[in-house]
């Protein structure tokens, strides 16, 4: 039962949010009330417009059509995008006995999955109840060190900025080792820089090298389609986020709000959803509080 102060709002069919709430699931798929279905931060998939790409002749398909290495055992296969996806369907197809190369055009943090028995994510919010967040980014990457080693031997470079401070000022999110790694050392997966063009069954890279491939997976990311489906142009830009920047940025107008697009992850989706609970909170209390003065005025 969902209530507040002790009522049940469903049965009670009481609307007092006078419009649509929109809640951004994000990447980790979460959907809370009236979020539709791919319409949220990461809706829309991102295929880059690389030349040539049209002329390789091998299949093609992005990483949300990824289901399985399976049918890739024995082939060459390119993968676009060093991110989480691209780590993952890297790793998964080493598994399945393919040979993959991963395209790490930019800079990427590269974190263990868990230090001390916690979640890289659970420690960080534990020591940011008393450090700022520079200390927690530099404490984080030497404890990556001593776990993970020099990542930037094996093609990986690391950015200036610290991961935390990374993901909140530019919404990258730093890749979470799952054994990919080890495949990287061990050279079962081939990290390569970026690409300069396609041609039929070929691809050359900006170093000069060429690679003969059978199939490429476009680990590349996505963005948000609201533009598309939301006919407003007060509360959401064109690039598919809020106009006011986190953490100002879950109120609308007439009831519209919005949770998690903020490029933050769970923090700001939690962030968002505290400030639009108590918003509407403090709607439905004052929506009682103008009823009962009605009725004692009768």
């Amino acid at each position: 039962m969902v209530s507040f102060n002790g009522q049940d709002l469903f049965s009670s069919r009481c609307v007092w949010v006078n419009g649509p709430v929109i809640v951004g699931a994000g990447p980790s798929g979460l959907a809370v009330g009236a979020c539709l279905k791919e319409q949220g931060e990461n809706a829309e998939k991102v295929v880059p417009n690389i030349e040539g790409l049209e002329e390789f002749g091998g299949e093609v398909i992005h990483a949300c059509d990824y289901k399985s290495g399976e049918k890739f055992s024995g082939k060459k296969v390119l993968v676009v995008g060093c991110g989480n996806s691209g780590m993952e369907v890297s790793l998964d197809l080493c598994n399945h006995n393919a040979q993959p190369s991963l395209v790490c055009r930019s800079s990427v943090h590269v974190l263990p999955r868990e230090i001390f028995g916690k979640s890289i994510f659970e420690l960080a919010m534990f020591m940011m109840k008393w450090l700022p967040l520079w200390l927690v980014d530099k404490i984080l990457l030497i404890l990556t060190w001593f776990i993970l080693g020099n990542i930037e031997k094996y093609g990986l470079k690391r950015p200036k900025i610290g991961p935390l401070e990374l993901k909140n000022t530019q919404g990258k999110t730093p890749v979470l080792d799952i054994g990919a790694l080890e495949k990287i050392r061990s050279r079962k997966i081939n990290v390569v820089p970026g690409i300069k063009r396609f041609s039929c069954g070929t691809v050359e890279l900006v170093n000069g090298e060429k690679l003969e491939i059978d199939s490429v997976v476009l680990a590349t990311g996505y963005c948000s389609n609201v533009p598309f489906w939301l006919k407003e142009s007060e509360f959401f830009s064109k690039n598919g986020f809020p106009k006011a920047p986190f953490p100002n940025s879950w109120k609308g107008k007439s009831g519209l709000y919005a949770v998690g697009f903020t490029r933050r992850g769970l923090s700001g989706a939690s962030a968002d959803a505290i400030q639009i609970a108590q918003d509407i909170t403090k709607a439905y209390n004052e929506d009682i509080m103008q009823k009962k003065q009605k009725i004692s005025t009768l």
